[in-house]
């Protein structure tokens, strides 16, 4: 592309690009097209890459908390260095409540994948790309917060949480891997709907009076405690 100025008016020639170039541009983008296709989306490789990019996100959801606290929270500054790390650490817990609250009701509620009228053959098999990928997801979040949580021991957690930990990435795993019981596996995700809760509870623990805290850890129990009992009744009573 040439610019040049004619009477004061900025014009400009577009060159044509060479058609080996327009050729070479295409071939890059089918084998980029190819590459996630038949590797990083392909049903042997998919729980691999699910569970490296849940430990990349996150990584970015720690910066993004990090990045947003100390814009917007000014007390965040005040914290000691353990605090804001657990501040971080707590923003990813949350994201990824939220993820995989969201994608257990889609798919035990909303979905055809475990319905009785669009497919035949035991439930308990059933499985698709799609719910592969969000237990990989998780697998890769519960990785990630049990690293953190075994390098800043017992800072973030003592070994109730290693222990918790370890028991869900096995669980999880075992379904993301094999395919089976994740219609289960999902019933028991959607409890972390009250995780976001729980991160908020903590935050109040710092920046509200101690009556109000303990005010707002009464309601959020009862809160929880309907939640588990909405979510069990819904789901177990059905089956009996």
């Amino acid at each position: 592309m040439f610019v040049y100025w004619t009477y004061g008016i900025k014009e400009c020639i577009i060159m044509p690009v060479p058609k080996e170039t327009v050729m070479a541009i295409k071939s890059y983008q089918v084998q980029a097209q190819m590459l996630v296709r038949d590797y990083l989306l392909a049903d042997p490789f998919l729980p691999y890459t699910s569970v490296l990019g849940g430990i990349f996100a996150c990584k970015m959801a720690y910066d993004f908390t990090q990045l947003i606290s100390s814009f917007y929270f000014k007390k965040y500054s005040n914290l000691t260095r353990i605090q804001q790390i657990e501040w971080n650490n707590r923003g990813i817990s949350t994201i990824h409540a939220i993820f995989i609250t969201a994608m257990s009701l889609y798919l035990v509620f909303f979905s055809d994948l475990f319905s009785d009228h669009y497919f035949s053959g035991l439930v308990t098999f059933r499985s698709s790309p799609l719910s592969t990928f969000a237990l990989g997801i998780s697998v890769g979040y519960f990785i990630a917060d049990l690293g953190m949580i075994l390098w800043l021991y017992p800072s973030l957690g003592g070994t109730e949480y290693v222990v918790h930990h370890l028991l869900s990435v096995v669980a999880v795993a075992y379904s993301m891997l094999s395919g089976e019981g994740q219609l289960y596996t999902y019933m028991v995700l959607i409890s972390e709907m009250t995780t976001p809760g729980i991160n908020l509870r903590w935050l109040h623990g710092y920046f509200s009076s101690s009556t109000y805290s303990t005010m707002f850890t009464c309601t959020m129990i009862r809160s929880n405690s309907c939640i588990h009992m909405a979510v069990y009744w819904s789901l177990w009573c059905p089956l009996c």
